[in-house]
């Protein structure tokens, strides 16, 4: 658990946000669970490590992108 305190509205906007992200998040989690059960043990870290890393780093972006479209479209009354 991260110390971030937050306003009612930025809490209200944090909700919203794991709302619209959560289902694309869990897909890709059970993607990666898949790949990891896949491999064998000695196919867990190098290449695989990478493809996990890479499947992280596109979920973190999906996020990014998702706050930025609904700061846009008015989705919430919080500066940035």
């Amino acid at each position: 658990m991260l110390d971030i305190f937050l306003t009612p509205e930025q809490e209200a906007q944090a909700k919203r946000l794991s709302e619209i992200i959560g289902r694309k998040v869990e897909a890709e989690v059970l993607n990666m669970a898949r790949i990891m059960a896949s491999k064998p043990d000695a196919e867990l870290l190098g290449a695989t490590e990478f493809q996990m890393r890479d499947r992280a780093h596109d979920i973190a972006a999906h996020l990014l992108e998702t706050a930025l479209n609904e700061r846009k479209k008015g989705g919430t009354k919080v500066r940035a």
